[in-house]
Order: structure tokens, then sequence, then C-alpha cells
């Protein structure tokens, strides 16, 4: 049984079980060995070998190599954190880290949950919801509709909401994230087929067919704003990252803070909202991202859980995001004032994605000031093929916008991994592109070159 049946806010933990892998698990273990907690690692059969196993105190098996017999199996996980004693499961990003099932099953457990109670992680997943619980707190949306059915095709309700809207519209997955269930529509004869499809594609991902209907923003950015909640009423806003440069809904390029916003806009996003997860009694980490067009910006999700690109903005606030999401879950407290949160210079992360599985015959790490490298992989390690591509994260520290650009290029011509492929060319030409520089530019910029990048052009 665990080593404490608490719930959250219980008290400090002293071991975790880390409820994914890759490089975010790496991240989760070197927090927790700075704070004295031990940490129980879980493998598939494919990651035996891995990092984040070798690193933990202890390792457990869950299961063969794809995620849906392993990483996505709550049982097996909350099984081995039973049975390794654990006070506490930390989910990562991906796999389980919004499944509010999951997070019911460890609180049955005894096990504090590090994240939001079920009961939010279900109203914040639904999209649908989110817009209209986002609504209540003040925050502008995107004009939609709420769910739409197969009644709604039939009947035509539907077709006449799109037109409402005015064309083109996109439709979203309610349950979804990662580009999944999305389908862009431009004229009202391909309504009913896309509606079709992303419904399908919807169930097969999320287990969850629902689906709605948003206008279409042709070029916006995308910004998102860090939160930090302790679940008691005190909620931190460390500032916005920039998203907007992104492969088919797949960001690629991050930074803080954002080209885009101005501190009116700034200030009016955080009000909103702080009183949003205030009156929600949010605990842990989160993200609130917006789509930003001229000088607008309107709601468009929250991700209930830790973000990958959470390394910029601890480099521009200084914060410890990991370490403050284990303190605010586990002993309901935060070592940060949410009125004195400082920002410094200006930071650029670049996803390294693996174009290829294989083994990694060399490595070589960029070093120097200002420069981060967050990642899984070393020399001799497999990198296989059942997982998401991104096998690295850069991240640079620059005094400003400028600064951070000249070292993110230095970094990316250190940075040497062979053996497999991977994107560091491609995010090298992002990065010097006169565009990128400039800094003016929409969510649709990457598809517009492309093949310009991706061939060396």
């Amino acid at each position: 049984m665990p080593a404490t049946g608490r719930g959250p806010g219980g008290g400090p933990a002293k071991r975790i079980l880390i409820a994914n892998r890759g490089e975010i698990a790496v991240r989760v273990i070197r927090a927790c060995r700075e704070m004295g907690i031990e940490v129980v690692a879980v493998y598939s059969d494919a990651d035996r070998d891995s990092l984040h196993a070798r690193l933990a105190d202890r390792a457990v098996c869950i299961g063969p190599p794809p995620s849906a017999k392993s990483y996505l199996v709550k049982e097996n996980i909350i099984m081995a954190a039973a049975r390794t004693e654990c006070d506490a499961i930390h989910p990562g990003v991906g796999f389980l880290s919004e499944n509010a099932a999951f997070a019911r099953a460890a609180r049955d457990a005894g096990i504090t949950f590090i994240g939001p109670d079920p009961e939010v992680i279900e109203l914040l997943g639904d999209k649908v919801q989110a817009r209209r619980t986002a609504e209540r707190y003040g925050l502008p949306v995107t004009p939609g509709t709420g769910a739409v059915g197969a009644e709604a095709v039939a009947s035509g309700e539907a077709a006449a909401s799109a037109a409402a809207l005015g064309f083109p519209v996109i439709i979203k997955a309610a349950a979804g994230g990662g580009g999944k269930g999305m389908r862009i529509v431009r004229c009202p004869g391909e309504l009913a087929e896309s509606l079709s499809i992303a419904s399908r594609e919807a169930e097969a991902n999320f287990a969850d067919g629902t689906v709605f209907i948003e206008k279409y923003l042709e070029n916006p950015r995308h910004v998102e704003l860090q939160i930090l909640a302790d679940g008691n009423g005190s909620v931190a806003i460390l500032g916005e990252r920039d998203c907007t440069v992104q492969k088919r809904h797949q960001k690629l390029v991050e930074e803080s803070p954002s080209p885009e916003v101005t501190p009116q806009m700034r200030a009016a996003m955080s009000e909103g909202a702080a009183r949003m997860f205030r009156e929600l009694k949010y605990r842990g980490a989160g993200t609130i991202e917006f789509l930003a067009e001229g000088g607008a910006f309107y709601f468009m999700e929250v991700n209930a859980r830790v973000q990958v690109e959470h390394p910029v903005t601890e480099c521009v606030t200084g914060i410890d995001v990991i370490r403050q999401q284990i303190l605010a879950c586990t002993e309901g407290r935060m070592e940060i004032d949410p009125g004195a949160v400082r920002f410094d210079g200006w930071s650029i992360e670049c996803r390294i994605n693996a174009l290829s599985a294989g083994k990694v015959t060399r490595l070589e790490v960029p070093g120097g000031p200002g420069v981060r490298f967050d990642s899984f992989l070393y020399c001799g390690c497999q990198v296989p093929p059942f997982y998401d591509s991104m096998v690295a994260k850069l991240i640079v520290h620059g005094t400003d916008r400028k600064h951070a650009l000249a070292r993110m290029d230095r970094a990316l011509r250190e940075l040497v991994v062979e053996g497999i492929a991977t994107n560091i060319e491609w995010q090298r030409r992002i990065i010097a592109h006169p565009v990128f520089v400039g800094g003016v530019f929409g969510t649709s910029w990457y598809a517009e070159i492309e093949k310009e990048i991706e061939n060396g052009r």
C-alpha cells in the first residue's frame, strides 16, 4: 500500500512515481533529486535501458513497447505506485497527464496525483465546456458552436452554424489536441465529410468522437500563459510563451516573451486567467492558450499539466516550474509570491525531433553561458520507434531576442547527434530565416516556406 493515504496538500512527498518516459521523466527526476524525494520510474520493454530508468532509485517494467500496452495502462501504473509505496504520481506530459480517470484512480488508491483534481481536469479537458468556462470568467473566445453530432449534420443545423460563422471554419475534437480530429473547411460542400472524418479521428485517438466548429483564423499568433496555483487561491502568472512556429499543429520553436504581446494584452490575458484558475481552485502547473490577431486575443484551450516548453519560462523567471508544481500538489503551497514574479531577458527553445529510430553513435552537447539541453539521449542509447519523435529540447537565454537568436544559432551549430536522423538543420534554417528574425509571422508561416526550410534553400 502507499506510504501515506493523504490527499492533495497532505504533506511532503517522500517517494514519487513518474508515469512517463523520455526527457520529461528525466526532468522530473532531477527536480525530485534536488528536493530530497526518492523516485520510481516506469518503463516499457523498449525503454529498459533508457536514461530515466537508469537515473531513478527504482524502475518497474509496466509492459511491452506499444504505449497502449504500457504507458497508457492506468491499472499497471497505479499498481506499480502502490507496490513501491509511493506517496504521489507525477504524470509528466502526454500519455495520462490529462486523464481524469487516472487522476481519480490515484486518489482512490490514496496516492497524490501531481495535477489538478479530476473534476477540474474533466471540465477543462472538454474544449466545449472549457470555452463556456472561459467566457464565464470574462475571457474572449473565438466564435464557435457547441458540440456537433450526427443529428445536427442531418438536420442542416451544422451547415447553418458554419455559414453563420463564415467560411473558413475549423472542426476540432472536444477532447483532443496535437492536431488530431481537426479539419479546416473552406466551403459548405466540404463540411459534412470533414465532420465525419474529424469525428472518427477523435474517437480513434481520444475515445470520444465529439467535435465542434469554430471560426478559422487564417494566420494568428499562438500565445500561452504559464500558470502555477496552490489550490488555495494563490495563482501565479509566469508570463507568456509564443508557440507560433508549428508544423501541422506540432510546435517546433517556442520563445518567451512573445514579440506579439503588448503590455495591455498581457495584462488582460493575465487578469482573466488568474480569475478563472482561482475560482476553479486549480492546483499545480497549467497553461492557458490563446490565438492573437490584429491586437485582439481569443481563448483556445487549457492544458491541465506542465507543458513541454516550460523551460523558456524557467529561464526568464528563474522559477523551477516542476519544483513548484510538486510543492503545490503535495503540500498545498508554493515558494513564490504571485505578485513578485520578475522577468529577465529572452529565451528560445528548439525541439529536436528524431526522423528515424536507431542507436545514437555520437552525441556532442552544446554548452557555455545561457545554454540548456533537456534530453534522454546518451551515446549508445536506442531511440525506439514507438513514441513521440521529440528526443531533446535545446534552450537558450539571452539579454534580448537578438542575443538569444545568436546564442541559439551558435548552440545548434555545436549540437551533434549521429546514428539517427534529426531536424537540427531545419531548426538552424528556421532561426536564421529573415521572417523569423523579424518576428512578424503567424501559424501558417512554416507551411508557406516548409519546402524552402527542409530542402535547405
